[in-house]
């Protein structure tokens, strides 16, 4: 028998992991869902640690905003090195 992987949407995500932090009993809270209380403590930790960034598409990273500046600038760095590269060969050819 093949087991089905839900997956829920974003919105609804959030407006649970908002709704775990009004209530005490986190357990309840999952089964009246019907979700599995890890799920709900994995939701949370996403939360707590990504903000409004969380619960992105697939093919979407999460990053935190220092990771996006790094992420940006690695990406800056490459394309230097690449146009470095390519002007030193050209004054090779051309000397």
């Amino acid at each position: 028998m093949k087991s089905s992987l839900k997956i829920y949407p974003s919105d609804f995500k959030v407006k649970v992991v908002e709704l775990s932090f009004e209530r005490n009993n986190i357990s309840e809270l999952a089964r009246e869902l019907g979700i599995t209380a890890s799920l709900l403590y994995k939701w949370r930790k996403e939360y707590s640690e990504f903000g409004s960034g969380s619960f992105t598409e697939k093919g979407n990273l999460k990053l935190t905003s220092e990771q996006e500046k790094i992420y940006d600038l690695e990406r800056k760095l490459k394309e230097s090195e690449l146009e470095r590269d390519i002007l030193k060969k050209a004054i090779t050819i051309f000397s």
